[in-house]
């Protein structure tokens, strides 16, 4: 009883705080880290144009396994990282995954053949797997409960500019070809570099409070709270009648929400991750130049940042589920547009609109569900539904590409259309989730 008293004082402590520059800061390196995974996870989407051309030309068996590597990867580091950021610490497994990142990426760059790279990034999937939902929910037990949903979206947006610098980055070196080394290659050297700066800055942090309280550290996560209390103000706290009552379910009820939330993780990269890692693949085959494909293909990354840009502004007073519904219905509509369209505009319009709607539609989502569970059990929720996120989008491009050979743009996107109006159905059961609710 001692115990639960501890932590509904931290808690209450957090919710109420003003968000101070420490706050800021832990967004800033939360989304320098997840700039990084999201780059390396895009770069799936540049190893799918630079495989699929001469002088690889990679057949097609062989460029899925490729581009499905990390993502199985990411399917067992999930969960194992939830399980273990739940008994050691938020921070403590964000740095180490920062440091794994960085070994598998050089790794990765230095792979002779695409059964070697293959190995390297679903090795590197450990990692990326991992980091989004144990971010989120570090960020979710620190921030104050009336700005969380729009300081995760603002982290999800600056991350956004790492694939959009990393894609023009290896687009710019494709000619250059500096000391001799392909271009992909040096996109895996400047992410393993950056991973290893965020990781060792990431020491300058502190432990979640909630976290340490609910692990009976109650004197750490006191000092904790206090420690982001005396940081200076950036942004007034919310009077305490303004939040909203705690939408976390006690103990074992949400678990029983479980089943629900790991379904909309899974259904969610058929649209939000598949279809544009296979961009670069359609535009090929259309008869693009490799230099015009990765153009398109850094153009439409812009989409996550201006969305979750403009989403940081409404979605502390939106419902989950409306916000998650409308995402569905304009990611469904643009993907259409981008498959029937052979203008150039109206190809960067569709693609860049497309992956607008599905990069808010996974930030609603991971808000959502780390609004679900109480602290003791978040990260190990989270990352084992995300696993099953992972596990989507390892068996996405494993279905969607041979059917793209074989049926056409066309058939491989009614698998994606399907997959959405799944969400659809699914959220019809979701309970609405409150904005600026307060956690357990």
């Amino acid at each position: 009883m001692e115990r639960a008293r501890v932590d509904a004082i931290v808690g209450q402590r957090l919710d109420h705080l003003p968000v101070t520059r420490l706050h800021l800061l832990a967004v800033a390196l939360c989304a320098a880290g997840f700039a990084v995974d999201a780059f390396e996870i895009t770069m799936g989407n540049t190893l799918s144009a630079v495989f699929a051309s001469p002088p690889y030309s990679t057949g097609q068996d062989r460029l899925s396994l490729l581009l499905a590597a990390v993502y199985v990867g990411a399917a067992i580091g999930a969960p194992l990282c939830g399980w273990l950021a739940d008994r050691i610490g938020r921070r403590t497994m964000l740095i180490a995954l920062m440091l794994v990142l960085a070994v598998t990426s050089i790794g990765a760059a230095a792979s002779r053949g695409v059964g070697e790279l293959s190995i390297w990034r679903a090795l590197s999937g450990l990692a990326l797997g991992a980091y989004p939902p144990l971010m989120v929910a570090y960020l979710a037990d620190l921030l104050p409960s009336a700005h969380r949903g729009r300081m995760l979206f603002l982290t999800v947006a600056v991350s956004s500019l790492g694939p959009l610098l990393g894609t023009f980055m290896v687009r710019a070196l494709v000619p250059v070809q500096p000391l001799g080394v392909e271009a992909w290659r040096w996109g895996f050297i400047a992410g393993a570099l950056a991973c290893g700066v965020v990781g060792v800055l990431f020491l300058r942090l502190p432990e979640s409070p909630r976290w340490l309280a609910v692990r009976g550290r109650a004197a750490e996560a006191w000092e904790g709270c206090e420690r982001l209390a005396a940081a200076p103000t950036v942004l007034a706290a919310v009077p305490e009648r303004s939040s909203a009552p705690a939408a976390t379910p006690a103990h074992g009820e949400g678990w029983r929400r479980w089943p629900l939330v790991a379904a909309l993780f899974f259904l969610s990269p058929w649209s939000a991750i598949a279809f544009p890692m296979l961009t670069g693949v359609i535009l090929a085959q259309r008869g693009l130049r490799l230099t015009d494909t990765l153009f398109y293909v850094g153009l439409s990354t812009l989409g996550g940042l201006v969305g979750n840009v403009l989403g940081s502004f409404v979605i502390d007073r939106t419902g989950r589920r409306l916000a998650l519904s409308v995402c569905g219905v304009g990611a469904g509509a643009l993907g259409y547009l981008f498959i029937a369209s052979s203008a150039p505009l109206l190809l960067a319009l569709a693609s860049f609109g497309f992956l607008m709607f599905s990069m808010i539609s996974v930030s609603v989502l991971t808000l959502y569900a780390s609004e679900l569970f109480p602290t003791a059990k978040r990260a190990g929720a989270i990352s084992s539904a995300w696993a099953l996120n992972r596990v989507g989008a390892a068996c996405a491009p494993l279905l969607l590409l041979p059917l793209l050979g074989s049926g056409g743009a066309y058939a491989m996107y009614a698998v994606i259309a399907a997959s959405i109006g799944a969400t659809l159905l699914l959220l019809l059961a979701a309970p609405p989730g409150r904005p600026g609710c307060a956690l357990k």
